[in-house]
């Protein structure tokens, strides 16, 4: 029996009806049901709610500032957690030095906080808590050693206390951690009521968009016959940029349990994070470098036109590989000088050919990694990876 998938973007919504997939822009003057009512009205009204399945990606992540006793582990593990369960990590703290950072003023959707093993007690003092009754968030996690505990569910009723992300080893624990935030990441989803509104016309879960795409990626070879392993997936949209990846590609693989994960880049979608996007493009010190092989000025940064948003795609591309490869600190490394392949989604499938993306990679790996050879560059044409993960 033939099933009605549709996937809320933060720009556009996609609906599959058949074999057939649609693209429509937002009309952010109407709740996100009102808009897929009218115009999709006829499509919804040939199918049973038990065979509409939805997904969304509308809300882009959840902002975490990170508190953590050493760089070399608590704050290491701890980054590394949340990037694998689709975080925005804003801030990361390092606790002995607590004094030298500035309260955040904006709403943090989750404080972590971690140290110790557990056989260590009195690792945090007043002065943590003190801080924390200055932040303005929404969840607080503990995830440290046992023996302070009781310190912080008396002091900080509303806190979450997990199992220690650090072994008496000195190893990562992340089963317990990343599970939370994979959960509230969904839930965060649940919670928007433009979503809940979605249930008048499903009778199904309605999951995040990257955790469907990610159920796709061990049968990717099987809907495209070009992915050859090992290979990422790369995510473009309106308001993020999503790399979803195999575990074994991380450098300094922290993660006991195979499998893939994903990474969010809040602030680098074309349309939404445009600024944001540009603001990123400036302070890379390869980008001028990058534009010139392009044969365009910086002037193109400005302007708004069909031209301005093919470079802003190809820039997105550039600055995402290039954060998560060994040239930047700041997230987790991937082996991308293994890569045999990188499939590419999203909304540039639709505005980007493929020598378009490939012009992009060629800088990157031969200029900037001076590698001889790069990934195939395999493209979601159709836009139909959001669909090949729900039920089939």
């Amino acid at each position: 029996m033939s099933k009605l998938y549709i996937d809320i973007g933060s720009t556009y919504f996609k609906v599959k009806d058949d074999e057939l997939i649609e693209q429509y822009f937002r009309n952010f003057d109407r709740n996100i049901l009102d808009d897929v009512k009218q115009k999709c009205a006829k499509k919804i009204e040939k199918y049973k709610k038990e065979d509409i399945f939805i997904c969304s990606s509308a809300n882009g992540g959840l902002s975490t500032l990170i508190i953590g006793l050493t760089n070399s582990y608590s704050l290491k593990f701890a980054t590394n957690i949340a990037y694998n369960s689709g975080i925005n990590i804003i801030d990361t703290i390092l606790y002995p030095n607590l004094k030298d950072y500035a309260v955040p003023t904006e709403l943090i959707d989750v404080v972590i906080v971690v140290g110790g093993v557990d056989d260590i007690e009195n690792t945090f003092q007043e002065d943590l808590f003190f801080y924390i009754e200055n932040l303005n968030y929404s969840n607080i996690l503990y995830a440290g050693t046992k023996k302070d505990r009781d310190k912080f569910e008396k002091a900080l009723p509303n806190i979450k206390i997990l199992q220690n992300i650090i072994t008496d080893k000195l190893q990562v624990n992340e089963k317990e951690l990343k599970s939370y935030l994979t959960n509230l990441y969904q839930a965060d989803i649940m919670g928007k009521e433009d979503i809940k509104d979605l249930y008048q016309i499903t009778a199904n879960q309605i999951y995040s968009t990257p955790y469907i795409v990610n159920q796709t990626m061990p049968i990717l070879h099987q809907y495209f016959k070009d992915v050859v392993d090992p290979f990422i997936l790369v995510d473009i949209g309106g308001a993020t940029t999503d790399i979803h990846y195999s575990t074994d590609l991380v450098e300094d693989n922290m993660v006991l349990d195979g499998g893939y994960d994903r990474l969010v880049f809040k602030k680098l979608g074309v349309y939404k994070s445009r600024d944001s996007l540009v603001f990123s493009a400036k302070k890379n010190e390869f980008v001028y470098e990058l534009l010139n092989f392009l044969n365009v000025t910086e002037n193109i940064l400005e302007e708004h036109s069909s031209e301005a948003t093919k470079i802003l795609m190809k820039l997105s591309i550039f600055l995402v590989l290039f954060k998560v490869s060994s040239k930047h600190e700041e997230y987790i490394n991937l082996k991308l000088d293994r890569l045999k392949s990188i499939v590419f989604t999203g909304g540039i499938t639709k505005i980007l050919k493929k020598n378009d993306i490939e012009e992009v990679l060629e800088f990157l790996y031969k200029k900037i990694f001076a590698l001889n050879s790069v990934p195939l560059v395999v493209v979601d044409t159709n836009y139909e990876i959001w669909t090949l993960g729900g039920v089939r």
